[in-house]
Formats: C-alpha cells, structure tokens, sequence
C-alpha cells in the first residue's frame, strides 16, 4: 500500500485524505479500531498543516503520504509554513489549559498513534511522520485502543447524524 495526496489548504480537503486513508486501510484488512485511531491522528495532522502550517492559504499545498512497513502504517503530512517546534505546546492537561478551546491535538496525534516524529521539510515546513503498528485482520476492539479507559464503544463513537 502506498499513496501520495496533494491537497490545497481547505478544511474540506481533510475529507479527502480521510476517504482514500480509509479505503487503503480496509483493503489491507486493518481492523475497525486501528483504522479509527489512524483516522483521527491524520485528520487532526492535516487539519494542523492547514491551519497553522499553511494559514488556511489555499495556494498552499499539504502533501500527505501513506505507506505499509513491516506491519507498521506509517503517514508523512508535510505543509508549506514556516515550521515548528513541538517542544513549545504546552501540556493540554495541565489546570491551567484545561479550559482552553485548542492545544489538544498534538497530545492526541501522540496518544493515537504508537510513534510519532517531527522534522523540518525542504522548504522549511513541518514535516509530520505517523506511525501505527497494525496486525491485519486482527479484529482489534477499543480495549486495545489508547484512550480504552475514557473512550465508549466503538459504535457509539459515531457523531450523531453520520450513523451508518
């Protein structure tokens, strides 16, 4: 499995990157739940490179790629920005973030997946490399996921109105 996007800096691209991520993950048989947890940390990296790497300008390209190592999905979304160093985001946990609207990504981007480096791009943007361990039709079920604790069921993970 290998695939390469280009998209343009609209929220609606992230859209795009979820429909073709999905689709390669269930014809390699990668479970229900590994393929929710894939999901939300790609999403939530693109979302990040459109906002605050590209600044939603749509001349600007965020190049997402995906590819099968070893039984490991590995995901490179890179953006055009001027880059960024996660070392200056504050922990979304501490009392006084916890009533922030934001900051909240990276800490999931990093819980979701099982590996997760930064790196500066070639043209100076962020470069965001995703890693996820997956054991192809291993039925894998939210007990295994990272937030097994907080998170209900996966069927009632759906938001309302896009049940299926």
């Amino acid at each position: 499995m290998a695939f390469h996007l280009a998209i343009g800096s609209r929220f609606e691209n992230v859209e795009i990157v979820q429909v073709v991520l999905n689709d390669a993950l269930e014809r390699l048989g990668v479970g229900e739940d590994s393929r929710h947890w894939i999901d939300l940390a790609v999403r939530e990296a693109v979302a990040n490179a459109i906002k605050h790497g590209n600044q939603c300008d749509p001349a600007k390209r965020v190049e997402v790629e995906a590819r099968l190592e070893d039984h490991t999905v590995v995901v490179r979304v890179e953006d055009e920005g001027h880059g960024f160093d996660p070392r200056y985001v504050e922990d979304p946990r501490a009392p006084k973030n916890l009533l922030r609207p934001s900051g909240r990504g990276i800490f999931y981007i990093e819980k979701f997946m099982d590996g997760v480096d930064w790196e500066v791009g070639a043209s100076g943007g962020t470069v965001l490399v995703l890693r996820k361990r997956i054991e192809p039709d291993s039925g894998d079920s939210a007990a295994d996921g990272p937030l097994a604790a907080t998170m209900p069921p996966a069927e009632n993970r759906r938001p309302k109105g896009r049940e299926q």
